[in-house]
Order: structure tokens, then sequence, then C-alpha cells
């Protein structure tokens, strides 16, 4: 695919985004993916699950044979969506909305997985903010906390609500960001979140090794999903992802089999404290 063929059209969407109203569609539903029952049986908890990445994460765990429940903040048309197509595979679907920036969502959200799905297997920990900035003194104290409480408290706060009902061979798989990995100078609070879910990721492989419990993430390049729309001026939405080496976004499906990977225990057992980065052939020294 070209430049000329990824730019997208200028649009603009308050927060936190639709799925439905980008254009174009984001690839978010795995069409011609075929599962092989790598994950027949297990029970995941996808957070952000409604759309983007987490939409695509979601069915191709169904495809693989997971029952999955989706946390959300608020998007229901989009959840819906999500659930017709892990239902369609004939896996059952749990939809929770709620504020997962405060912990007792974030526990309310597990018990619910646990209660419907009858326990918990994969937690996969997704939920983003992101607020652009011009310069580092428009970062308001406001803005740095709700980026933090979004994007690595809920990732603690779920991930703790989740320790008790996990058992040996279990993983836990974090969304981190090409941005947590080289840093982004319009994005500085979003860039030391996702730091610093690399660091949590490589502390909690270590912490849980002896539980059997697996901990690995998953730092994206730039992805077409809602989250674009609605954080960036059109301008940037315009030319999103065009400086890649490849010359264009991700597609949130090329992103969901990285997910697959790290959810199975067939595939990546021996996996724990590792980062999958799909960046479009970006490469960085160290």
């Amino acid at each position: 695919m070209s430049q000329a063929e990824q730019q997208f059209p200028r649009q603009n969407q308050a927060r936190p985004g639709h799925q439905g109203q980008m254009d174009p569609a984001p690839r978010a539903e795995m069409e011609g993916y075929l599962g092989s029952g790598k994950l027949d049986g297990l029970r995941a908890l996808v957070t952000g699950g409604d759309s983007g990445i987490g939409r695509a994460v979601s069915v191709a765990f169904a495809k693989e044979g997971a029952d999955v429940a989706i946390a959300y903040l608020s998007e229901h048309d989009d959840a819906r969506r999500t659930v017709e197509l892990v239902e369609a595979e004939s896996r059952t679907a749990v939809a929770i909305p709620g504020d997962l920036s405060q912990p007792e969502a974030c526990a309310a959200a597990v018990q619910r997985t646990v209660d419907d799905l009858g326990g918990l297997d994969v937690l996969v920990n997704n939920i983003a903010y992101q607020a652009p900035a011009d310069a580092p003194e428009e970062i308001t104290a406001e803005q740095w906390e709700r980026t933090f409480r979004t994007n690595v408290h809920s990732y603690f706060w779920t991930t703790q609500a989740a320790l008790p009902h996990l058992g040996k061979g279990a993983s836990i798989i974090n969304t981190s960001s090409i941005n947590g990995l080289r840093g982004n100078r319009s994005l500085i609070d979003y860039s030391a979140t996702k730091g610093a879910i690399l660091a949590y990721t490589y502390s909690m492989a270590q912490a849980l090794a002896d539980r059997e419990i697996r901990v690995n993430a998953v730092a994206p390049g730039p992805v077409w999903t809602p989250l674009i729309p609605s954080t960036l001026s059109p301008e940037s939405v315009e030319e999103f992802g065009a400086d890649q080496p490849m010359g264009r976004a991700a597609q949130p499906d090329e992103i969901a089999p990285s997910y697959v990977f790290f959810a199975s225990p067939q595939l990546s057992g021996y996996y724990s404290g590792e980062v999958l980065a799909p960046v479009g052939g970006e490469t960085m020294p160290g």
C-alpha cells in the first residue's frame, strides 16, 4: 500500500470515539482469519474490547475457541457489534460498561467476567487515553492524572482484581505503544504511561513466574482506531501513519494475532516479560 493509498479523509469525533463513525471503517472483525483451537475453553477479559485493537483481539480469541468479556467506557453500539461477532463464533460474550479509571469499576469488571464466564484465564489490559499537547506547559495536572489513571492505574487495578482467579498457565497481556519505546514530543504523558506499562510488564513477569502466570506486552505502532479521529486534528488524521517505513498505519486485524500468540500456552508457553512490537518497519537501537 502506498502513502497515497494510506491517506485518510480529514475527520474528527468527540471522545471517546466510535468505530461506526470512522471513514474508512477500521478492519477489526478478523474477516478471513481461521482459528485452529489455540484458545479452546479459555475465558478472557479484554478491556477496551468494544472497538479497534480490542475488538479485533476479542474476535480472534473467539475464533480460537475462547469466551470473551469486553469492558468498555460508554460506546454501547460498538460494544454490541463486538458481542455479535463473538457470538457468531458460537462463543459466550459479555459486555461490561464502566469507567476503568476508577478502581471499583476494574474490580467489578473482573467479578462480572468470573461470574458470567465461570472463571478467567486471559487478561488483556488495553484501554487508553491520550490528549496531544503542543508544548509541555500545556499538560495540566488534571490531564496528567487522567492519562495515568486510565493507561496505567487501570492495568494495575484490573490485574490486582484478576490475580485471585488466574491459575497456572494463565496469561496477562498489556498494550503498550511505540511511543513507550521511543517517546513522542506531542504525547508526553501518554508516552510516559506506555513506558511505564513496559516496566510494569517486566516486573510482573518476574513476580508471577513462580505462579506460572505469563505477563507480556504488545507495543504497536500507529493503528487506525477510534482513538485517532477522537484525539488528533483533522490534518493529523489525514497523514496518520504515513511516516512509517511501510508508509501506512496498521489495521487492528494486523495487530490481534500478536495477542493470540501471547494468550496461547501452546504458542508462547516459554514467553514471559517479552514485548512484540508491530511497528511497520521502524527500527530502534537498544
